[in-house]
């Protein structure tokens, strides 16, 4: 069945200080990968966009069973799975010198780009079109719910015009890079991240401020970054021992 299948080699720039790969370089790799399996599939951006419609992804969760490293090169399998009416789902597998060490699954809509509204799949799709799709998954997980953190205020990020994408908002890796900024260097020595999930509530402009609360259950960390008191992105990070 259907894969699409692209290798990136880690540089200094996917790194932390501790040459794990980081969270935004993990979202990178997987957004670069999905637009070109959209574009092979006939629904990546060069084919939508011209008539107003979009991608955005909504949730994501990804774990892994060790860390990878600087200069090991991440191989990276993605397929789309059929979509639920305004739902679309995709998987991933991460391979290191073809050893499986980690999976995700990620939950996306497509949008109108004028209206921002989410637009059902059948505006674009047949039902044929998924009749040749992946219906294996990567990883049994469904659990897409975040709490909400009553926490310590831990940081503040103002948005700015290099955080933002095509659609005008804060892109979905630049969540995961502010990520890090809630952690110290010695609560990650010698640790990695395991388990990573992100949901992303509502879209975040430049010049908002967007503060950061973070609360921890051992190993297990809880965020929540809010825009004047409102909820804008949650996380779940799990940390283990490399």
């Amino acid at each position: 069945m259907y894969r699409n299948i692209k290798k990136y080699e880690l540089k200094f720039t996917d790194v932390d200080a501790y040459d794990n790969m980081k969270p935004s370089s993990l979202l990178s790799f997987t957004e670069e990968s999905a637009c070109a399996s959209a574009d092979e599939l006939g629904f990546g951006y060069g084919d939508i966009m011209p008539l107003g419609l979009g991608f955005i992804i909504t949730n994501c969760y990804f774990e892994f069973n060790r860390a990878v490293k600087l200069g090991e090169t991440l191989e990276v399998h993605t397929w789309p799975l059929r979509p639920k009416h305004l739902i679309f789902f995709r998987d991933y597998e991460f391979y290191c010198g073809g050893v499986k060490v980690g999976a995700g699954t990620t939950r996306w809509c497509m949008i109108n780009t004028e209206t921002y509204s989410m637009a059902l799949a059948s505006v674009y799709f047949k039902e044929s079109d998924f009749d040749n799709y992946n219906t294996e998954r990567s990883i049994a997980f469904c659990d897409w719910k975040l709490p909400p953190v009553e926490g310590n205020s831990v940081f503040s990020r103002t948005v700015g015009f290099s955080d933002y994408d095509h659609y005008f908002h804060v892109n979905n890796t630049k969540y995961a890079e502010f990520l890090l900024d809630a952690f110290t260097l010695g609560e990650l020595k010698g640790k990695f991240i395991k388990k990573l999930q992100i949901s992303f509530i509502k879209q975040c402009k430049i010049g908002d401020i967007i503060d950061f609360y973070r609360k921890s259950e051992g190993n297990v960390f809880y965020l929540e970054g809010r825009v004047a008191g409102e909820p804008r992105v949650r996380y779940m990070v799990e940390t283990d021992e490399i």
